[in-house]
């Protein structure tokens, strides 16, 4: 193959966006894709995607650059590298207007979703940064809609995360009539919506990923990238090439040498093994945020529930009625933060016994609870149906202590954690680790209490009571070859690698350790793979019109 300009390897919303990008910047793109599906991580996401300063915000609602820099700043701990974050403040408004002027890729935004960390300066308390697509028609893709991942977190793939409790304050769930007309044309929401649309551009531009290509090695012509070969002996040669290879959560090896802590239970394709992370580090890339994954807690559940035998455990324990807790029986963190903050409530060491505090962990509730909020049912759902009751393979005990004694928590710690509990809960109040005081505590938990404590604080009432262990896991690794701001990858010594680039999780996420919202993973993505794309495409052949 040498008639392509542009390689990009990958097909997530990252390396996709690099691809149109690219060809509508002048290049001729070829797009490798090592499963024998197309979409990555971002097909199995919600498909929302956090953009500061967009064109859409809502009615009555305001952004800057200024207050969207103050933010990410105050969140920065020192691993945000300010011209990255300006970069990608500077450049989200554009990439969206350049995809929707071009592409069937349309977004539009969730007013209400707050900010992760709304109370630190800058933040959106009153949301309107996360933006989504309207489902997509997989019809349009021909004979490519049954070759694009599915994911088996969401059960039903009509939905939009906007039609969810997670949404908007009160739910307005897709009528069974919009549902119907949606599975008539197959059109699929979420991650789905944003991948297929992305498709759909490249589609148009005949762009045909080819699945089944596993990249191994960078061809290289001196200190410059020529090319790639596969697995399979094959070699493609070109003088730019694009890494958007996701990140590399499945390797043990790469996990045990890099991340911060434990990290038993990835939720994303298995596919993201870090191969874009070797290719590059064989040719002198320098590596960033290394330690750093987008953390997310998570259970383990019977593959007939889903394929993967996990579950994301995000809204659950966000219910008032619920509470964490460690072996011995103590609550250890705020159970209504954010996913990605809760991390490292995980990675806390006891210095004494040399464990981890925190692991093993359970979330401890009721039948009651259950019955009201029946989350082993597959994933997120529009609507509660109460009166459901925990499957068999979930333990349970009529008595705190016969719980504790049966799943290996310390009996007496329970039953004072949970009394303690209980006391302050009956008082919407949490002086142990205030839950219910950050504004995003607020937003998720019971959508029919939203913005007051009682959406998530309420006490634990009586038995039976259940445990469900929960694990250390994470959507994906966060760290990987350096870039600057133009999505070009660093050599150790700071020099750019001609013509190499690097995007979505597979490169050194510009967030730092931080996740400012809802679509936080892929809204840097998408810039930077923009970013690459155009970068790309100008050195091939320059703007088309």
């Amino acid at each position: 193959m040498n008639d392509i300009d542009v390689i990009v390897l990958g097909s997530g919303a990252a390396a996709l966006t690099a691809a149109v990008t690219a060809h509508e910047y002048g290049a001729r793109v070829a797009v490798f894709e090592k499963s024998d599906k197309i979409g990555g991580t971002s097909a199995w996401s919600g498909g929302q995607i956090w953009i500061p300063n967009h064109p859409h915000m809502a009615k009555g609602r305001t952004d800057s650059r200024e207050e969207a820099l103050t933010y990410l700043s105050a969140l920065s701990h020192g691993m945000i590298d300010p011209a990255m974050a300006e970069t990608f403040v500077d450049t989200g408004a554009d990439m969206i207007r350049f995809l929707e002027a071009r592409t069937p890729v349309q977004f539009y935004s969730i007013p209400d979703f707050p900010d992760y960390h709304s109370e630190f300066p800058g933040a959106k308390r009153t949301g309107g940064r996360t933006l989504e697509c309207p489902p997509f028609p997989y019809q349009e893709l021909g004979d490519w809609s049954d070759r694009m991942e599915a994911s088996p977190y969401y059960p039903d793939y009509t939905m939009t995360v906007g039609e969810t409790t997670l949404g908007q304050p009160v739910p307005q769930p897709a009528s069974a009539e919009v549902k119907a007309e949606r599975r008539a044309v197959d059109a699929r929401g979420m991650g789905a919506a944003l991948v297929g649309r992305l498709m759909k551009a490249c589609l148009d531009r005949g762009i045909e990923p080819q699945t089944g290509k596993r990249a191994m090695e960078l061809i290289m012509d001196g200190a410059a990238v020529a090319g790639v070969r596969f697995e399979d002996g094959s070699t493609a040669h070109a003088p730019n090439v694009v890494i958007a290879t996701g990140g590399f959560e499945w390797n043990k090896d790469l996990v045990r040498a890099f991340t911060r802590g434990p990290m038993t239970h990835p939720v994303s394709v298995p596919t993201n093994s870090g191969d874009g992370l070797k290719m590059a580090m064989r040719v002198g890339a320098m590596l960033g945020n290394m330690r750093e994954a987008w953390w997310m807690p998570v259970i383990e559940v019977p593959t007939d529930l889903n394929s993967m035998g996990r579950q994301l455990f995000t809204y659950e324990r966000t219910m008032p009625g619920g509470l964490m807790v460690n072996r011995k029986g103590k609550r250890f963190t705020n159970e209504a933060s954010n996913y990605n903050a809760f991390g490292a409530a995980f990675h806390e060491q006891d210095v004494s016994a040399f464990t981890y505090a925190n692991l093993p962990c359970w979330f401890i509730f009721n039948a009651a609870f259950y019955g009201h909020y029946p989350f082993l049912v597959g994933g997120l759902t529009d609507s509660f149906e109460a009166g459901a009751t925990p499957p068999q393979w979930v333990p349970g005990a009529p008595t705190l202590r016969a719980l504790a004694e049966r799943v290996g928590i310390d009996p007496d710690g329970l039953e004072k954690t949970v009394a303690r509990f209980n006391q302050h809960a009956e008082q919407a109040n949490d002086p142990d680790f205030q839950r219910g005081e950050a504004n995003n505590d607020l937003w998720w938990g019971d959508p029919r209490w939203r913005g007051d404590k009682r959406a998530t604080l309420g006490p634990l009432g009586d038995g039976p009571y259940y445990a469900i262990e929960v694990k250390s896991g994470a959507l994906g690794t966060k760290g990987g070859p350096l870039t600057d701001t133009r999505s070009r990858i660093l050599d150790v010594d700071g020099q750019v690698i001609e013509g190499l680039y690097c995007a979505g999780n597979a490169m050194a996420s510009p967030m730092g350790m931080t996740y400012g919202g809802a679509g936080g993973t892929l809204g840097p993505a998408m810039v930077f793979g923009y970013l690459a794309g155009k970068d790309a495409g100008e050195r091939s052949g320059g703007m088309t019109g």
